[in-house]
């Protein structure tokens, strides 16, 4: 089925929508607007969500030079994998330092275990969903999505906290999100993109979900984002889920290794102290923060953050 949002093949994101519903029925031209500024539509196709925070293991992927998704437990992917710096792959300037970080979890087998990971990862999602579904139909199961300060990425996705939908169910007694239900279990990779998490996420503007300098330790121990990072820290460090086997090439670096494109996004360690909890390291130095201690922070938002006293590395 079509995507009610997409990507066209020129990057421009475009939609699909028919009249909205009105009454126990799809309404008319007359009843798609009071005003004429909005009108009500009804999306037409499916809606791909991201999730928000996590990273899972990829089950495919374009590899260099194709548009094609291919399975990772290929042996094209094997084949990358056991050396995507290879001069047939075209040009990737990375870091000497980053090339040595790599290389160790790269090789032969690693396009295998991310493949291993990405199949244990999406049957425990599926595992959790099916669970929460119960005996409730297809046709009835409702997700219930959360969103953050960008509702969408460049590919049209919506990004989004997702849980089941619990009406009528005191917060307290909710379940969790299946965005902290995947990083508990070991299932995922933490991806902490700001301002898409708390306690940047609820602020009024942009501008005001920049912290002060002066205010990285509260960051630090945001009740949310610290748990989040405790579990994924507890997972790891316990080898659960997809920490159970050799170290991984992460998800998003596979994506830049297959796309030829350097890692642009900044960096904040979350779990450093003094100096350089204020400080903005650069992105090929990534590796030297644990993953759950990681706040990615867009490269077009860097001049904000120095505004209000960070440093760069």
């Amino acid at each position: 089925m079509a995507k009610a949002i997409d990507q066209t093949k020129d990057g421009l994101t475009i939609g699909h929508g028919g009249f909205g519903e009105h009454g126990q029925g799809v309404g008319s031209a007359a009843q798609m607007s009071h005003d004429e500024d909005p009108i009500n539509t009804r999306a037409i196709g499916n809606i791909a969500v991201r999730f928000l925070g996590v990273d899972t293991p990829e089950v495919s992927f374009t590899l260099p030079g194709s548009k094609a998704f291919t399975g990772i437990g290929s042996s094209e992917w094997a084949d990358f994998l056991k050396d995507p710096f290879a001069a047939q792959y075209g040009p990737l300037s990375l870091d000497a330092a980053l090339v040595a970080d790599l290389k160790s979890r790269l090789g032969p087998e690693a396009g295998a275990a991310h493949a291993a990971a990405a199949r244990k990862a999406r049957e425990a999602l599926l595992a959790l969903v099916q669970a929460d579904q119960g005996a409730t139909s297809n046709a009835d199961f409702r997700f219930f999505l959360a969103f953050a300060s960008e509702v969408t990425d460049r590919y049209g996705r919506l990004l989004a906290y997702i849980n089941l939908d619990q009406p009528g169910v005191p917060k307290a007694q909710r379940l969790e999100t299946y965005n902290e239900r995947q990083l508990k279990a070991g299932m995922a990779f933490p991806y902490f993109i700001w301002p898409n998490v708390n306690p940047f996420r609820k602020q009024a503007s942009l501008v005001a979900s920049v912290p002060a300098s002066a205010d990285a330790p509260a960051v630090q121990h945001e009740a949310a984002l610290k748990s989040a990072r405790d579990a994924v820290r507890a997972a790891r460090t316990g080898h659960r889920g997809i920490f159970s086997g050799p170290a991984l090439v992460e998800p998003f670096e596979l994506r830049y290794l297959a796309g030829r494109r350097a890692p642009d996004r900044w960096v904040i360690d979350l779990g450093s102290t003094g100096a350089k909890a204020k400080t903005l390291f650069p992105p090929q130095t990534y590796f030297r923060i644990p993953t759950e201690d990681r706040l990615w922070v867009p490269e077009e938002y860097v001049p904000l953050f120095v505004e209000k006293g960070w440093k760069r590395e």
